[in-house]
């Protein structure tokens, strides 16, 4: 009798049996390995994707606003062959900015079962939760691995929404204090990229009032990570009390702007009377006299000089451009020799100036000496004071010449102060001077003021020729008026007489 249960599995082994072989011999590898496999080498090649994170999903905990922590990621390599780390990249929220401080993965390539670190800064930016997506490129079989990092940024004290720029700006207010001089004051600030990736800086301007004074000068252009760069302010008051602005800096972040405040107070101080000397200033040359003011005193019968030196005590050269008098007609003159147009000295060096006086009339003097310099101030004025009790005429004086030379040579800007001309015609004049009046002659010779001179008559005044120089002096035809006047006068008078006496 045929046993029924032998005869199925018979049957069963007949007709399935080389599929059950096909199907055992198609199963990987490792489900034929034996216990006394390594379960290390299995789980790797199971997975094959040897670079892994160590925790993925990192919990960065709480960050205060404005404040950066620092955040550590570890990386195992649990393939079978080293992996190589080719980039890292981060992907910040907006409430936060991120970038790799530290990374030990780049470079040589890690070794089965090693481990890497990487340092992340998180700077908090704007209140309220964040996150941050890592993504690793690597040569292993999976080519990229993922891992995040998440947590809060809390506003601490302060209440308000404060956000803070892709841009770090040093300081955050720029305050230029109290300004009492008149020299504008200079302060910079520093703009740091704090970003994970370069920032273009588009337009950096100073909001604030025409009268505020503040101008800006800058070299941001685009800022790598970390990189920075410097804006000056100069603060130069026009109106005195309080000074505000606004320093904008435009960027491409994400903020896209940032802001500075701008605080400052100018208080001037009181005007006091300039002194006849300046104070000294480092790098320029400082002009003075030996003498504060050149007083002839009282009682000048006779022509008189005095002598001053002009020294420069300041540290640089000073180039001595132009000497004269505020005042004219009066017989003053500066002598041409020692101090002069041109001369330059150097540190200490000084140089005498000389001041004639001849006074053309009788009474007090008030004038002064103005010479113009390349140093502090650039100019030096030198009061002139004195009182003549007599006018004195250097007609009279004798020219004396030794060798051709004369010995004693006057101004001949100054040699005819004090003339006049009273009386004019073609051919004859009369002038009034310090020693009285005279007739002279056109085509003449004639010695006024110690100059010998070479009369020409013209229609507008009398020329005094002297070589190459001349000194004009005009008829003021109102006297001539006048005199007409009077002379008209008297004649009328005069007939009228002689009718009343017929």
């Amino acid at each position: 009798m045929i046993d029924r249960r032998d005869l199925f599995r018979k049957v069963t082994l007949g007709l399935f049996g080389p599929f059950v072989a096909l199907v055992v011999l198609g199963l990987p590898t490792h489900v034929h390995a034996t216990a006394f496999n390594d379960p290390g080498s299995r789980s790797a090649t199971a997975t094959g994707t040897g670079l892994v994170a160590v925790n993925p999903d990192i919990d960065g905990g709480e960050v205060s606003l404005g404040s950066t922590a620092q955040i550590v990621t570890l990386f195992r390599n649990e393939g079978v062959q080293p992996v190589k780390v080719t980039q890292v990249r981060l992907y910040p929220s907006s409430s936060v900015s991120a970038n790799v401080s530290i990374n030990e993965c780049l470079g040589e390539a890690l070794p089965t079962g090693a481990e890497c670190a990487m340092v992340v800064s998180v700077k908090a930016l704007q209140a309220g939760n964040w996150r941050v997506e890592m993504l690793v490129s690597h040569d292993g079989k999976s080519r990229l691995l993922t891992s995040s990092m998440s947590g809060s940024v809390s506003q601490g004290e302060s209440a308000s929404q404060q956000v803070l720029s892709d841009i770090e700006t040093i300081p955050e207010e720029v305050d230029f204090g109290s300004l009492s001089s008149s020299r504008p004051l200079v302060k910079s600030v520093i703009l740091r990229n704090i970003a994970a990736e370069a920032v273009s800086v588009n337009d950096i301007f100073v909001q604030a009032s025409a009268q505020s004074g503040y101008s800006l000068d800058h070299d941001c252009e685009e800022l790598a990570p970390g990189a920075a760069c410097i804006a000056t302010i100069t603060w130069s008051p026009q109106q005195e009390g309080q000074s505000d602005g606004v320093l904008v800096i435009n960027h491409s972040g994400s903020t896209r702007v940032v802001s500075v405040p701008l605080i400052g107070e100018y208080d001037p101080e009181d005007i006091e009377m300039a002194t006849i000397f300046p104070k000294a200033v480092p790098g320029k040359g400082l002009l003075v006299s030996t003498q504060e003011e050149v007083n002839f005193e009282t009682g000048v019968e006779s022509e008189s000089s005095i002598a001053v030196s002009l020294v420069n005590v300041g540290d640089a050269p000073v180039e001595i451009r132009s000497i004269s008098l505020s005042g004219t007609d009066n017989g003053l003159t500066v002598m041409r020799k020692g101090c002069r147009v041109g001369l330059v000295l150097d540190p200490i060096e000084a140089c005498p100036m000389t001041l004639n006086w001849s006074p053309v009339r009788v009474g007090a003097i008030i004038d002064d000496i103005l010479v113009e310099h390349t140093g502090a101030r650039g100019i030096l004025v030198i009061p002139v004071r004195g009182e003549s009790s007599a006018a004195i005429s250097k007609d009279s004086q004798s020219i004396v010449e030794i060798g051709g030379v004369v010995q004693k040579s006057y101004d001949k800007t100054d040699a005819l102060a004090g003339f006049v001309i009273t009386s004019h015609s073609p051919q004859r004049a009369i002038i009034s001077g310090p020693g009285g009046s005279r007739v002279v002659s056109n085509g003449s010779t004639i010695t006024l003021g110690g100059v010998v001179w070479k009369v020409q008559i013209t229609e507008a005044g009398v020329n005094f020729v002297s070589g190459g120089d001349k000194v004009t002096l005009l008829f003021d035809r109102s006297l001539s008026t006048f005199n007409n006047s009077v002379s008209q006068s008297g004649q009328s008078s005069s007939t009228g007489s002689a009718d009343s006496s017929q």
